[in-house]
C-alpha cells in the first residue's frame, strides 16, 4: 500500500511527508481515527465507507459490491468496523448481501473494554417496513442486539415480532412517515455510540446525505469501467445544498484508490 496523501490533521499523524510507504508500515487505525474532540465530547462522528467502479457504480453486474472490492478494501473494511461502536446499513442491503453479526477482534478488545465500548460494533438496520428475518444468525447469533430503526407509522404486529429479538429505535416524530434520519443517529449517539458507521447502501446513504448527517466519505475506487446503468453510491433525494468534502487521505495498492473524505466547515 503507498501513501499518495498523508492525513496532516488527524490528531497524532506525523507531520507531512513523513508517513511511511509500506502496507506493513501505514498505520490504518491512526489514519482513521474519529476526530477525539468530536467523539469524546458525545457528538456523533457519522462516516460513510462505500465502494465505487471507476465510472461511478456502486455494485457489479451481480447487484453486490463485493464484485468491487479487493484485499486492500476488506482490511480498510475491517478497521473501520473495529473503530465504530455502531454500523449502520439498510435493510435492502442486509437482505441482499446477508449481513451477519459482527465479530470481535482481539487486537481491538482491551481497548474496547477499557473505554467502556461493546466487544463489538452494533449492527443498526434502517427498515420503514420492518420486513426482515429476525431468525437469522444476525438477530440471534450477535454478541450485541441488533438494532432495528424504523418510523412511527410501522405496522404494528411487524414491531412487536421485532422487538421479541432486536432492540427497536421509533426514529420519527409521531404522524410522520419513514424513518427521520436526524432522529436515527440522535438516538444512536444518545446511547453513547458517538463512532458512528454506515456501509449504505445508496439509497440509505442518500437519505443521510440528504438530512445533512454525513461527516465523513471512505471511498475506495476499484480500476474498473463496468458501464450499463448501475446504482451510483447515492441514490435519494438531494441535499437542499450541495455537500462540500475535503481530501485527507489518499492510499494505493494494486491500482485501488482509497479516499478519505471529510466535509468542509463552512459547506
Amino acid at each position: 500500500m503507498r501513501r499518495l496523501l498523508p492525513a496532516t490533521d488527524v490528531p497524532g499523524a506525523p507531520p507531512s511527508g513523513t508517513l511511511p510507504e509500506t502496507a506493513a508500515e501505514v498505520d490504518l487505525d491512526l489514519l482513521y481515527a474519529y476526530p477525539p474532540e468530536v467523539v469524546d465530547a458525545g457528538r456523533p462522528w457519522l462516516r460513510a465507507n462505500m465502494v465505487s467502479s471507476l465510472d461511478g457504480a456502486a455494485q457489479a453486474d451481480d447487484g453486490l459490491s463485493a464484485g468491487l472490492s479487493s484485499p486492500a478494501d476488506k482490511r480498510i473494511f475491517g478497521v473501520l468496523r473495529a473503530l465504530a461502536d455502531v454500523v449502520l446499513v439498510g435493510a435492502s442491503t442486509v437482505r441482499a448481501e446477508g449481513y451477519r453479526p459482527a465479530k470481535p477482534q482481539a487486537a481491538y478488545a482491551a481497548a474496547r473494554t477499557a473505554a467502556g465500548r461493546p466487544p463489538v460494533p452494533v449492527i443498526a438496520i434502517v427498515t420503514r417496513s420492518l420486513e426482515l428475518d429476525f431468525t437469522t444468525p444476525l438477530f440471534t447469533e450477535a454478541e450485541v442486539p441488533t438494532v432495528v430503526l424504523t418510523g412511527p407509522e410501522c405496522d404494528p404486529d411487524r414491531l412487536a415480532a421485532a422487538r421479541k429479538t432486536a432492540d427497536v429505535v421509533i426514529a420519527g416524530e409521531p404522524g410522520a412517515t419513514g424513518v427521520d434520519m436526524g432522529a436515527a443517529v440522535d438516538a444512536l449517539a444518545a446511547r453513547g455510540w458517538t463512532r458512528l458507521l454506515t456501509e449504505g447502501g445508496p439509497h440509505l446513504l442518500g437519505q443521510l446525505l440528504a438530512a445533512d448527517r454525513l461527516d465523513e466519505l471512505c471511498l475506495a475506487l476499484g480500476p474498473l469501467m463496468l458501464g450499463g446503468a448501475a446504482t451510483r453510491i447515492t441514490n435519494g433525494p438531494s441535499p437542499d445544498v450541495p455537500r462540500r468534502m475535503e481530501l485527507r487521505t489518499l492510499l494505493e495498492e494494486d491500482g485501488f484508490l482509497f479516499a478519505r473524505y471529510v466535509r468542509n466547515p463552512t459547506g
